[in-house]
C-alpha cells in the first residue's frame, strides 16, 4: 500500500506548523465503482474498473486490479491559509466573485467573511439567533445571503457595517440557499419539506416546491437559472422547471439521506452526495447514472464542481476531503487536515482555491494547482463527464497520466511565448483604489435600488387601496 505523503506548512509567525496528510490516488486507495457513459453515437458502454486491489466496501461489479496511476496534475493541492474565529462547528463556507473575500457560517449563530489578503480583518455578522446552516454570495459579489435554523433568511452587505434584511417565509430550519446567476432570485431549501423562490430585490416570497415527503437539505439553480435540483432526507433528488413550477424528473437510488446536490458547470448533469457514503452523477436530459463513487467511510456532506468540470471535491464525515478526476472517472488525492468530520468545501469561482470548514472550528484555504491553464478561460471550456468518453475507447487509455486532450492544451498554452510584465507599484495601489471605490458605489447603487423598489410596491399597494375606499364609498 502506497504510504501517505506527509506535508506540513508554515502558517505565518510563531504558531504551530500543521502537519496535513495527503494520499495519491493510486494503488490501496479505493476500488473506482462501475462508470455508465453515454457514447457518441447514443448507445452506452458500462465499464467496470478499478483502482485499487484492496476492498473498498463496493457492493457492485468490479473489474480486475489496475496498475497504481499517477495523477495529471503537475502539483499536490496545498493549504494555503487557515482561519479560526468561530466558536462552534463551521457549516458552510462560499467565496465571492473577485475571491478576494470568504464567507462561512457556523453553529455559533455567527456569520464571518475573511478576507483572502493578508493581516487583514475578518468581519463577524450577528443577526440569526440559532445556527448559521448556509451561506452564498449573489453572482455579482455585492450581497451575501445566509440561511439558518431559527427558520430565517438574511441578505447581507458584506462590509465593516454588515447591514442585513430578513426574509421570512419557512416554517421549519433553512437549510440551504442559493443565487440564480442573474442575481434577481435566489431559492432556499428547509426542514419543512419546501423549497422556496424568492425576489432579491423586491425581497419578497415568489413561490414554493412542494414534493418532497421529508426534510429537504438542499437546492440548487442551473447554471442557465432554467431548472432547479434539489435533495431530501426522502431519498430522492428532484429536478424542476422554474417557469412551470413541476417536477420533471425524480431521481431515486440513493439509499439513504440525499444530504446534498449541484449542477456541473455546463448544466447537464448534476452530483448528488448522500448519508450512504456515495456520490452520484446523472445526466439531467437522458435522467441515466453516470458515474458512481464509493470512497468515503462514513457521510458525505458537501460536494463542489470545479469551474471547468473536468473535477469534483467532496467532504465527509469521515474527516477527509477527497478530489475526483470526473474526465477520467477515479480518485486523484484524499486530503486529510480537519480534526473530526469535513462539513462543507467549495471551490472558488475561477477554481484556483477550495475552501473547507470542519466540526473542529477550523476554516481551511487550498490551492487548487490542477491544470496549467489560464483559469479566466475555465468557463468556455465546461464538458459534461458523459460526454467524455465513447465505447471505442479502451482501458489503456482511460488509465493514461495525460489525457488527450488535456495535454494538448498544456502543450498550445506552453507554446505560446510570455513576457513578463511590470506594473509600477504607485499605478498598481491607485488601480487597487479605484476598484475599492468602485465597489463602493455598486453596493451604494444596489441598496438604492432596493429601497426605490420597496418604495414602488408600497405606492402600489397604497393606490390599490385607494381604489378599494372609493369602490365601497356610496356615491
Amino acid at each position: 500500500m502506497e504510504p501517505a505523503i506527509q506535508l506540513s506548512f508554515q502558517s505565518g509567525g510563531k504558531k504551530p506548523r500543521r502537519r496535513v496528510s495527503f494520499n495519491r490516488g493510486g494503488r490501496g486507495e479505493a476500488k473506482r465503482p462501475a462508470l455508465l457513459l453515454a457514447a457518441v453515437g447514443g448507445a452506452e458502454t458500462e465499464r467496470d474498473e478499478t483502482a485499487a486491489a484492496a476492498s473498498s466496501g463496493f457492493s457492485g461489479a468490479l473489474g480486475a486490479p489496475g496498475p497504481a496511476m499517477a495523477a495529471p496534475c503537475l502539483e499536490d493541492p496545498s493549504l494555503e491559509r487557515h482561519f479560526k474565529g468561530h466558536r462552534d462547528a463551521v457549516t458552510c463556507v462560499d467565496f465571492s466573485l473577485n475571491t478576494k473575500q470568504l464567507a462561512s457560517g457556523s453553529m455559533d449563530s455567527c456569520l464571518m467573511v475573511w478576507h483572502m489578503k493578508p493581516q487583514s480583518r475578518a468581519y463577524r455578522f450577528a443577526g440569526h439567533k440559532d445556527t448559521v446552516t448556509c451561506v452564498n454570495f449573489s453572482p455579482s459579489g455585492h450581497l451575501l445571503a445566509s440561511g439558518s435554523r431559527d427558520k430565517t433568511v438574511r441578505i447581507w452587505v458584506p462590509n465593516v457595517k454588515g447591514e442585513s434584511t430578513m426574509f421570512r417565509a419557512h416554517t421549519a430550519t433553512v437549510r440551504s440557499i442559493h443565487f440564480c446567476s442573474d442575481g434577481q432570485s435566489f431559492v432556499t431549501a428547509s426542514d419543512d419539506k419546501t423549497v422556496k423562490v424568492w425576489s432579491t430585490h423586491r425581497q419578497k416570497f415568489l413561490f414554493s416546491l412542494s414534493q418532497h415527503i421529508n426534510w429537504v437539505r438542499c437546492a440548487k439553480f442551473s447554471p442557465d437559472g432554467r431548472l432547479i435540483v434539489s435533495a431530501s432526507d426522502d431519498k430522492t433528488v428532484k429536478v424542476w422547471d422554474k417557469t412551470s413550477r413541476e417536477c420533471v424528473h425524480s431521481y431515486c437510488e440513493h439509499g439513504s439521506f440525499v444530504t446534498y446536490v449541484d449542477f456541473h458547470p455546463s448544466g447537464t448533469c448534476i452530483a448528488a452526495a448522500g448519508m450512504d457514503n456515495t456520490v452520484k452523477v446523472w445526466d439531467v436530459r437522458t435522467h441515466r447514472l453516470l458515474q458512481h463513487y464509493q470512497l468515503h467511510s462514513a457521510a458525505v456532506n458537501a460536494l463542489s464542481f470545479h469551474p471547468s468540470g473536468n473535477y469534483l471535491v467532496t467532504a465527509s464525515s469521515d474527516s477527509t476531503l477527497k478530489i475526483l478526476d470526473l474526465m477520467e472517472g477515479r480518485l486523484l488525492y484524499t486530503l486529510h487536515g480537519h480534526q473530526g468530520p469535513a462539513t462543507t468545501v467549495a471551490f472558488s469561482r475561477t477554481g484556483e482555491y477550495f475552501a473547507s470548514g470542519g466540526s473542529d472550528e477550523q476554516v481551511m484555504v487550498w490551492k487548487s494547482n490542477f491544470d496549467v491553464v489560464n483559469y479566466g478561460e475555465v468557463p468556455r471550456v465546461q464538458r459534461p463527464p458523459a460526454t467524455l468518453a465513447s465505447s471505442s475507447r479502451t482501458l489503456s487509455e482511460v488509465d493514461s497520466p495525460v489525457p488527450p486532450d488535456r495535454g494538448r492544451s498544456q502543450e498550445s498554452m506552453q507554446s505560446q511565448p510570455q513576457e513578463p510584465v511590470s506594473i509600477p507599484q504607485t499605478l498598481t495601489s491607485m488601480l487597487e483604489h479605484i476598484v475599492g471605490q468602485l465597489d463602493v458605489l455598486t453596493q451604494t447603487v444596489s441598496i438604492l435600488e432596493q429601497r426605490l423598489t420597496l418604495t414602488e410596491d408600497k405606492l402600489k399597494q397604497c393606490l390599490e387601496n385607494q381604489q378599494l375606499i372609493m369602490q365601497r364609498t356610496p356615491p
